[in-house]
This record gives structure tokens, sequence and C-alpha cells, in this order.
């Protein structure tokens, strides 16, 4: 079994600093029963850290709705329209079980609530990116062999258990134990970790994260946009971490890839898949390098729009073959007129059970799963979405949870790319300053 634990050095520290007994009570550091020792830990336990450790990630799973997920014999049209449906990043792939094995070789079990049987296996995780990524290989492959299009058909009715593990994202499935605190949940996200699956209830021991076994009656899909939103609701206890610039924090991240407006979309999604990229901005032509490759260097040029996961997941499959072959200016616009277009989902209902989905996928539950904050936020998260190197850390996380996006160009003065500040980039950020200033404070307690 893998486990990842909070390194040794921090378990001391979080014991010395936090100074729990079994029963909830507060230990004196200095061994007697109140005085200063007491109150010295006191005022340790109320920086930065004590606000990350205090949380637990139960407490922010319990708010999300029912995880979505589909059966393992879906095909890849009903998986996409799945993702549509539901305004997901990724869903579940769930088996019977004993009949597979998961990815990275986990094993994460839905028990029964009342029996403790258990009643389905999640086999891994699968984005628009794994299925766009196979159509792309059959694109390669027709064209080795002088065909002229891909038969979108057929490839979209393989079952959706063939593409797990297509992006790097799928090659591994996370749980985190419902008592794991937010600091230590921010040490997996930050390491890109993009989402984890919370039990509601665990008997497992008190881990940090799990990668192989959990059995568990109910989850929740918990994601670094989440644990932003928690960094943005606590501000006020985090301004000194937010008030610091993206510079400052060394949260811009330098080496930023891009790709020309006129560039096609089924070109743009094999180099994506190449660079195990899930966004890209898009450049003027007049500043793309002539002959260049479809991902280039995008510092020095001017982004004109974001090209994403998400443009992907929005394109219906009806749609899909003739838009591969246009711009990815072109793409997005047909999208965009999509999306104003297409009925919202239907808040409130479950995802699809373990089965064989229908053939009228809009009726079935998984289409009708809440559509929550992405409904939103779906015209903002077309925006281009800036900051430069000077904007606070507090400013970004605005930015970022306010527009529903996954990371902000950093552009300079004359609106350049500069380099990107990514939701990994912002959990990093937190927690190395959180645990920054815990060994500052815990110099203090122990001098």
């Amino acid at each position: 079994m893998a486990r990842l634990r909070a390194p040794a050095d921090e378990q001391r520290q979080q014991e010395a600093l936090h100074g729990h007994d079994d029963a909830g009570g507060e230990k004196d550091v200095a061994g007697g029963g109140g005085g200063g020792g007491n109150e010295s830990n006191k005022k340790a336990r109320a920086g930065l850290c004590g606000v990350l450790r205090e949380r637990k990630v139960v407490d922010l799973a319990r708010a999300k709705r029912r995880l979505v997920e589909v059966p393992y014999t879906a095909t890849l049209a009903h998986t996409a329209n799945a993702l549509l449906a539901a305004r997901v990043s990724a869903v579940a792939v769930a088996a019977p079980p004993g009949h597979w094995i998961g990815a990275g070789g986990s094993m994460i079990l839905e028990s029964d609530p009342a029996t403790g049987a258990v009643r389905k296996h999640y086999i891994g995780m699968v984005n628009m990116l794994d299925i766009l990524a196979h159509i792309a290989e059959a694109s390669d492959e027709a064209e080795a062999d002088g065909e002229e299009a891909v038969d979108l058909d057929r490839r979209m009715a393989v079952p959706v258990s063939s593409v797990i593990g297509h992006s790097l994202e799928g090659l591994t499935l996370w749980t985190l134990h419902p008592n794991t605190s937010v600091l230590d949940c921010m040490e997996t996200f930050s390491k890109g970790v993009h989402r984890a699956l919370v039990p509601l209830e665990s008997s497992a021991d008190n881990l940090v994260a799990v990668e192989l076994v959990e059995s568990a009656p109910g989850y929740r899909m918990l994601t670094q946009m989440d644990v932003v939103r928690f960094l943005r609701a606590h501000g006020a206890e985090l301004s000194g971490v937010l008030s610091r610039t993206v510079r400052e924090l060394r949260a811009v991240n330098e080496n930023v890839f891009a790709v020309a407006s006129d560039a096609k979309v089924i070109d743009a999604v094999k180099a994506m898949r190449a660079a195990s990229l899930t966004a890209v901005p898009v450049v003027d032509d007049a500043a793309a390098a002539a002959g260049a490759e479809t991902l280039q260097d995008g510092k020095g040029k001017k982004a004109i729009e974001t090209f994403s996961a998400t443009d992907l997941r929005d394109c219906p499959v009806a749609r899909l073959q003739p838009w591969l072959g246009i711009s990815v200016t072109e793409f997005k616009r047909k999208v965009a007129e999509y999306r104003a277009n297409s009925t919202p989902a239907v808040p409130g209902a479950d995802a699809t059970a373990t089965g064989t989905p229908a053939v009228d996928y809009a009726a079935t539950p998984a289409a009708a799963v809440a559509a929550g904050d992405d409904e939103k936020h779906q015209e903002e998260e077309q925006l281009l979405v800036t900051c430069s190197p000077e904007s606070t850390l507090g400013e970004a996380i605005e930015a970022a949870a306010a527009r529903h996006v996954h990371r902000l160009w950093v552009v300079d003065e004359e609106g350049l790319l500069v380099g990107m500040v990514s939701l990994t980039d912002i959990l990093r950020s937190v927690r190395e300053a959180a645990l920054g200033e815990d060994r500052e404070l815990h110099s203090i307690v122990s001098s």
C-alpha cells in the first residue's frame, strides 16, 4: 500500500504547536498544566499553519455535489456527453468489484452503508483530453495509412475503460482521508494532482493521502479549485501571505507554451497531449513564428484567448468530427455559440449508476447532475484572465475563483506574456509560506 505521509519534521512541529491529547484537549508544550507555555502554544497555533491545519478536507467535501461517474462499459461518446451535461472536467469510471486493477494499482471501492458489502470499484478517471488523445492517435494512424479522415463514430464507440491513462492525470487515482488537513491536502495538490476522491466516512488509518486502497459508502470529488476557494473565503485570516506578490512568492512559472490562432484543433490537441498540457494561450498569427511547430514559446507574445480542456469538453460529440479540422479561434467561437443555445443541466440528480448507459443520454441521471458554480461562470471563463508579476496572491486567487479558471497568464506592462500562475503554483506558494511561518513561530516558542 503506497501512502503519502507528512514529513517527520512537519509532524513534530504539528505535535509541538497543536498539543492535542486523545480527548481533544490542549497540552502544555512545556509539560505543565497551564501557564506561559500553553499561552505561547496558543499564539503559535494562531498562525497561517494553524488556520490550514484546523480545517479538514471532509468539511470541504460535504458541500460538494454527488460524484459524477460513468460505468466502465460506457462508450466514449456517452462519456463525452456526461462531461458536457454535468459541466465537469473529469468523471470517475466505475466497474464491478473483483474484475479490474485500478489506475496505478488503486483499489478505490464503494461499499453498501448498511451491510459493508462492496458495490463498485473506481478504476480510474477520464477527462476530455483522454478522449481527444484517443482521437488524435487515430488521426496519426489514418495519416500513416494514407486515409483522409478518422472514422470518428467507430473511435467513439469503444468503451471508456480503454482510454484510462491516455493523459498523465489518468495514470493515478488519489483519495484523501476525511481527516486530512487542508494544509496536507495542499501538499498533494501542489505536486500536480488536480483532484482526489474524499470518502465521507473511512475506517482507514489517519493518513494524508492514499494511492492504493480505500473502501467507503460514498465519495465526493475534491479539486484544486475547491481549496483555492477556501483560501479566498479565509482571506482575512491569510492576509499575511495573500498580500505578497506572485513574483515575491515565486509563483510565476516562466515556461509558457502557446498556439497560433490559426492552428487546427486536432494539431493543438496532439501537441497538448504530447506536452501534458490542459490549456494554452492563443497568440496572434502576426506574433507566431513562421513555420513554427504547433506548440511554441509564448513568452513575449500577445495572448488573445485561451484554448483549454473546457472548450473541448463543451464541444458536442455530433459536431466533433467537422470541427477538429478548423482553427482553434473558430472552434472557440462555435463552442461559445453552442453554449449560448444549449439547455443547462438540471440540478439535484444523482450520477449514472454502474451498468449500461441508456441510448438517450439526455434522459439519464448523469445528464441531470447539478451544474453548480460551473454554470455561473460559463461566460467568465471565456475571457482571457491575466495578472502581472506584481499582482498579489490574493488578487490572483480572486481572479481564478471568480472567473473559474485554473491558470492566469502573467503579462508585462505591454500585455506580452512572461509566464503563468496555475492553481498548482498558488497552492504550493501558500503551503511553503505557511510552513516557513510555522518554523519561525516554532523557534519563538522553543526559545
